[in-house]
């Protein structure tokens, strides 16, 4: 299982660009507790942490597609630096200036949020390019899926941590300047210095003229929104069955399954259409979340929560496979960008929902969200089957060992990248 990992981390610059983009990605990982934490430590509300977060998310999800496009336009380098340059001023100006004037503080988060750069599109653009072989970008894909999860699980840790040696000050202005270097590290080598997109096609949709990755995106919006659901159920149940502790256990527990799921899938060549593979890991991925409508005790809670996460990875991993198949002739970028802001989105509007339904039927009723979404999506990529299974226009049509046993002459990588 190792080995194909391995093979991967000693490709020339793979490991420098996995590392550089998880480090410049841990602003973005962070900013949620980051800003709480800071403005509690000011005084200020949960409301008002809230409301600062919020506004950063929502300028984060729209300034990843817009960002993502002009990465497609103009090369990484002279994006993603300034950019993450931006973003890291806007929240040091946040850190500094604190609470008041008001007014100054939203303008700081939104900024800091829109300029976020899209370095999580930017490294699925580069894998064709230092990867040479079809296999290989598939376990990349699947490598970069549980790389997120280690981020998602260390970043909260390191905030805490920061928070108590020095201040939350200190860990809002620290994590920005790492988040820098990250993306120096990554727009300097010489990967990410000689990509080009292909040549695009002049269009004001971008990325969006293309159906199948529409209907994939409205897939993902409820993938998302589960994921935004089950930590809301989740904290309601931990209120009533030990506290902050088993919520910890039950997010780690999701984590941890995740991680699981996705070093297995990634390990091994999958032969037929991803299409019809994603199909059946979202119908598992819905399935799976319904067991926590048992609510039982914290510890089979927990490795419930672990089984909820199993399928998650492998999910994100073949969407990341079809996303290429389908963006447009020089739209990767911004195309996997839009992925993103679907998942920030769904996550968003399944925090909102899942609260009014936890609030009138407990905690059992809120861990149903999760899998009528699961079910929902699955429900979506059955409906657009056809438009994820045509061609794209601007794809590079080649016969697949990997993906079609027969030989059969399919659509592959749309990105068309050089470098």
């Amino acid at each position: 299982m190792a080995a194909g990992y391995l093979e991967i981390l000693r490709a020339k610059h793979a490991a420098r660009l996995l590392v550089g983009t998880l480090v410049g990605r841990l602003p973005n990982a962070t900013a949620a507790i980051a800003v709480v934490l800071f403005v509690r430590a000011e005084g200020g509300t949960y409301s008002l942490a809230g409301a600062l977060a919020a506004v950063y998310g929502v300028a984060n999800a729209a300034g990843q597609p817009l960002l993502g496009r002009l990465v497609d336009l103009h090369g990484q380098p002279r994006v993603q630096l300034p950019a993450a340059v931006v973003s890291a001023l806007a929240m040091t100006a946040f850190a500094l200036t604190g609470l008041e004037p008001l007014p100054v503080a939203y303008a700081a988060m939104a900024l800091a949020g829109l300029f976020t750069p899209p370095l999580e599109g930017g490294l699925r653009a580069l894998w064709p390019a230092v990867l040479r072989r079809e296999e290989q970008v598939h376990i990349a894909y699947a490598m970069d899926a549980i790389a997120q999860e280690v981020m998602f699980t260390v970043g909260p840790l390191l905030v805490t941590l920061c928070t108590s040696l020095w201040s939350a000050r200190a860990a809002l202005i620290v994590l920005s300047a790492v988040g820098v270097a990250g993306a120096l590290s990554v727009v300097l080598s010489p990967p990410s210095r000689a990509w080009r997109s292909a040549p695009r096609a002049a269009h004001w949709l971008g990325a969006l003229r293309s159906s199948g990755l529409v209907a994939l995106l409205g897939a993902f919006l409820f993938v998302g929104i589960a994921l935004g659901s089950i930590t809301v159920a989740s904290v309601s149940y931990a209120d009533g069955n030990g506290g902050d502790a088993v919520y910890g256990w039950l997010m780690a527990g999701l984590g941890l399954g995740a991680l699981a799921g996705g070093t297995v899938y990634g390990a091994r060549q999958w032969r037929g259409a991803p299409e019809r593979r994603l199909r059946l890991l979202v119908g598992l991925l819905a399935v799976c979340y319904l067991p926590l409508m048992l609510v039982p005790g914290a510890v089979p809670m927990v490795l419930l929560s672990v089984l909820s996460g199993v399928f998650l990875a492998p999910c994100i991993a073949c969407a990341f496979i079809i996303v290429d198949r389908q963006a447009p002739a020089g739209t990767v970028t911004e195309a996997f960008s839009w992925l993103v802001t679907t998942f920030t989105v769904g996550a968003s509007v399944g925090t909102g929902v899942a609260g009014p339904v936890v609030q009138e039927g407990g905690a059992r009723w809120g861990f149903a969200v999760p899998g009528a979404a699961g079910a929902v999506s699955l429900l979506v990529l059955l409906a657009t089957a056809r438009l994820l299974a045509a061609p794209v226009e601007g794809a590079v049509v080649a016969a697949s060992s990997e993906n079609d046993p027969n030989r059969a002459v399919e659509p592959r990588f749309s990105s068309g990248d050089r470098a």
